[in-house]
């Protein structure tokens, strides 16, 4: 053979995903997880007994509609007009996808081209990387600082060019737990508007905001409707990651575009599951309230915890992550931290440094996840302890 490298030039350095990475390191160690992001309980039951009923009235079990069984299509846009007054078109204004990383990657490989840039929020979800790279663009990184992690605007502005095609978003923001004011997401679609760009914006942790902190979404925003594809998933908000039901949501140009590259990847997915979660998105107030009151307190549960064991903890808005830094144990290495914490403590967490352009911006940031059971948290959260022994 040549000796050309096998891999894609577009995907150089970007390798395994640092989730399976410490995940696999977590196996193998015995160590708890608290790295990558899901649940150790399931959702509600209600949800799980629908797909068990789907499965065994034989919905789904064959080829879904391409764009997602009209149930869960209408369900969505119930959703949007329920929670936040938006108008959708179910039949061409939603798309079903396999997860929010199948929607990001179809948005990235439907809208850009060779050249264009993309300004996203750093530290960003690997997966930006890899799909802006795959469609060819260039990532354009807006640093977000410790401790507020709020973008600066003027910089955003400083950073469009004639060759800016889109503005990536990510609030709730994964991993810093951020969250995006109005007066904030105003600014930046007057930005969009002024300067004729596109918005993408990953939503996924829409119901997951604490202390006030309130998501609205960019697109129902004066003059944003035309131009944001709007992106979530039911995995985070009902607890079933494994089942990988997502959606995208947009007029419906921008749909149609999308869909186009989606119906490439993997055309349908997740059958028996779109059943279900129709059902889980009309489930009353009380369950949407009562998870992210759960989540608030496993937050001041694993919080506390590590402050206790040293960590400089930054308290996020947001998501299921606390982002803490290591520098109060006299280290600057978050990825070295990482991966000799388990044997040190019996712990898995993440390095925030990948998720930067620049490792040394987030250099000594280390992200950990609450959405584990009390007992969990409790138990690492005292191994954590060892370190300041």
């Amino acid at each position: 053979m040549s000796g050309r490298p096998l891999l894609n030039r577009r995907l150089d350095g970007l390798g395994t995903t640092i989730f399976a990475e410490m995940s696999a390191l977590a196996t193998a160690t015995g160590a708890i997880n608290l790295g990558q992001g899901f649940p150790d309980t399931d959702g509600p039951e209600s949800v799980r007994e629908a797909a068990v009923r789907a499965l065994r009235e034989g919905r789904g079990n064959q080829y879904p509609p391409g764009p997602g069984i009209p149930e869960l299509r209408q369900a969505i846009a119930d959703h949007q007009r329920r929670f936040y007054g938006l108008s959708l078109d179910p039949d061409t204004e939603v798309l079903v996808t396999a997860g929010a990383t199948e929607a990001i990657a179809a948005t990235m490989l439907a809208l850009l081209e060779p050249g264009d840039e993309v300004i996203a929020f750093e530290p960003f979800y690997d997966s930006y990387a890899a799909c802006i790279a795959m469609a060819g663009a260039k990532r354009v990184p807006l640093t977000l600082r410790a401790p507020s992690f709020r973008p600066d605007l003027d910089e955003l502005r400083s950073k469009i060019t004639p060759q800016t095609r889109l503005l990536l978003l990510n609030t709730p923001h994964n991993p810093t737990g951020m969250v995006l004011t109005t007066e904030e997401q105003s600014a930046i679609a007057a930005l969009a508007i002024e300067h004729d760009l596109l918005v993408v914006t990953d939503e996924v942790y829409e119901h997951l905001t604490f202390d006030g902190a309130v998501h609205v979404p960019i697109a129902s925003l004066p003059g944003m409707r035309e131009r944001t594809v709007s992106i979530s998933s039911a995995g985070k908000t009902f607890s079933f990651t494994g089942w990988k039901v997502g959606w995208v949501m947009a007029d419906g140009p921008l749909v149609s575009a999308v869909r186009t590259a989606k119906q490439y990847l993997t055309y349908v997915s997740a059958g028996p599951f779109q059943y279900a979660i129709a059902e889980a998105l009309r489930l009353p107030d009380t369950h949407f309230d009562s998870f992210r009151a759960d989540l608030r307190r496993k937050r001041g549960l694993l919080g506390d915890g590590l402050r206790a064991a040293g960590f400089e903890v930054y308290q996020p808005e947001g998501t299921y992550f606390i982002t803490t830094d290591i520098t109060p144990f006299g280290e600057k290495d978050a990825y070295a931290f990482c991966r000799t914490l388990p044997e040190r403590c019996g712990v898995v967490a993440i390095p925030n440094s990948v998720f930067y352009d620049d490792p040394d911006a987030g250099r000594s940031q280390v992200r950990f996840t609450f959405c584990k059971k009390d007992d969990v948290l409790h138990e690492a959260t005292n191994r954590l302890r060892r370190l300041v022994a």
